[in-house]
């Protein structure tokens, strides 16, 4: 005779499905939550660690700012150095020259005639002055020509106020400074040198 389950075995195991699906969903609810906050946490500690050399790399931009700052602050003193230095040199350069010019000044002038007046703006003389008449003025501009410190002597005023021509001539001329070759004065510094000796 055939045996018959009349238990509702069916039944019984649709609830185990179901029973064993609802756990499967919640471990995998549960995996992706654990997933989900372990990539949070791994994305917050890689944020934090980028801000901290964020933190750092700021702090070193500041220290190099403040370098670069003084070394700015060097340069300047640096150029305001050398060009102090440049104006020392010329001025030990020029030294000779302004002896040399003041005693040129003196040789070239011929009898007859003197000087009222000297200008100079850089290497450009302008001097003013009377002379007995204008053949001086010509003797005068030939021997700026024979110079060896002045050159280019260029009249550029003579006139004479009295109509008889007895009273002297006003002149202004204007020449140029010849600049001095700095080896013949360090020559004749060995000269004397070499004389002492």
């Amino acid at each position: 005779m055939a045996r018959i389950n009349l238990l509702p075995w069916r039944e019984n195991l649709r609830k185990k499905r179901q029973r064993d699906f609802g756990i499967a969903i919640f471990i995998s609810l549960v995996l992706v939550a654990v997933g989900a906050a372990a990539t949070q946490f791994y994305i917050d500690g890689m944020i934090k660690h980028q801000q901290q050399r964020n933190k750092f790399l700021k702090k070193e931009i500041a220290l190099m700012d403040i370098k670069i700052k003084e070394i700015q602050a060097l340069e300047k003193t640096k150029a305001k150095l050398i060009a102090r230095m440049n104006v020392i040199q010329e001025l030990q350069s020029s030294r000779p020259q302004v002896v040399h010019l003041f005693d040129e000044i003196v040789n070239t002038i011929p009898d007859g005639a003197y000087l009222a007046k000297l200008e100079q703006k850089g290497a450009t003389l302008t001097l003013s002055g009377r002379a007995q008449s204008n053949a001086r003025v010509s003797s005068y501009m030939r021997n700026i020509e024979q110079s060896k410190y002045l050159e280019r002597p260029n009249l550029q005023v003579i006139s004479n106020k009295n109509k008889a021509g007895t009273e002297l001539s006003l002149f202004t001329l204007k020449a140029k400074q010849k600049p001095v070759a700095q080896k013949d004065g360090e020559e004749k510094g060995k000269k004397s040198k070499g004389g002492k000796r």
